[in-house]
């Protein structure tokens, strides 16, 4: 195929225009949008890893809340908007949840975004109102199966990470409680503090300090292992859930069609800002800590998304879990 002098200089144009916009990348203030209301642990991560990028970066970052739906509401905003690198998006396991919760979405998990990399992976913890009656895990299990009808469960809203702990305890348990959606775990919180609501399962990042001001009353940790920052609160797995296992990973990404000279240059600024002491003491003051510089990049990330889509998809499917 010839192409005239003409169009030939048109595109060599654009070409010169895209390389000099990466070059010059950014240079006005970044959105990231948090699919979630603000003071949940989503947004407390996304808030710390911003502010860090933001210094390599040399410009701001600021949060934008757009919850409802899971966080479907959020995502279909960002695969909406330019795909310039001014909007991004952080989003919790939610995101690979989603097409098995949801029949009908506006946008694609896997098509619609561009990968950035996977930040954090947050254990969750299994808590209730400070004066539950339960004294201990055990005491906890057989007080539910007794009394499920009665008791109240609070979740972020269908398809958040609470909202799937919640799902796999009950199931575990054989004990179906009523659950009390919310427009994240930051609303759920407060009415759980409140001793509005009896249980919930949340992450790390909203609940330790709380445990450890004995606001609420935790029972177990979601991990294999114990948290550092929660030494003393054992795993369901030890305590006789066996397998019983929750972790909470989040991942930043872009529109579809970001340049990928634009995506490399978040993913290097993500992957310094996991290097930042104080984000490090930060996460670690959550009960979480950064991934490695390896998974913090735009291949781990897609990678890991692919696989959780296959691993939960048909766990939600089997529990017969949908939204309209």
């Amino acid at each position: 195929m010839k192409f005239s002098k003409t169009v030939l200089t048109l595109m060599m144009s654009l070409a010169a225009a895209g390389a000099a916009h990466a070059d010059d990348y950014p240079s006005k203030t970044i959105t990231m949008v948090i699919p979630f209301a603000a003071g949940g642990p989503t947004d407390t991560v996304g808030r710390l890893v911003g502010q860090a990028m933001s210094k390599e970066l040399k410009q701001q970052i600021i949060v934008e809340n757009v919850g409802g739906a899971g966080g479907t509401v959020g995502a279909g905003k960002v695969a909406r908007s330019a795909p310039d690198g001014y909007t991004i998006f952080l989003h919790h396991i939610g995101h690979s949840t989603a097409p098995a919760l949801y029949k009908k979405m506006s946008y694609s998990a896997t098509d619609d975004f561009e990968t950035i990399g996977l930040v954090t992976d947050v254990p969750m913890t299994i808590v209730a109102r400070k004066d539950f009656p339960a004294k201990d895990f055990k005491e906890l299990i057989t007080y539910i199966k007794a009394n499920a009808a009665k008791l109240n469960y609070a979740n972020a809203g269908l398809g958040s990470a609470s909202h799937l702990c919640g799902m796999l305890f009950m199931s575990a348990l054989e004990a179906d409680m009523t659950t009390v959606p919310y427009k994240g775990t930051g609303p759920a919180m407060t009415d759980l503090l409140a001793g509005q609501v009896d249980l919930m399962c949340d992450q790390t990042t909203n609940t330790t300090s709380q445990i450890k001001e004995s606001k609420i009353k935790a029972y177990a940790v979601t991990t294999k292992t114990k948290v550092p920052s929660l030494p003393d609160l054992p795993t369901a797995d030890s305590q006789g859930l066996k397998g019983f296992e929750v972790a909470v990973w989040h991942g930043m990404y872009a529109p579809k069609g970001t340049p990928k000279a634009v995506v490399d240059r978040l993913s290097g600024a993500l992957q310094t800002a996991l290097k930042d002491p104080d984000v490090i003491k930060r996460m670690a003051d959550l009960g979480t800590e950064p991934v490695s510089k390896e998974r913090a990049t735009p291949a781990a990330l897609r990678a890991h998304l692919r696989t959780e889509i296959d691993r939960w998809g048909p766990i939600i499917k089997k529990a017969g879990v949908y939204a309209d």
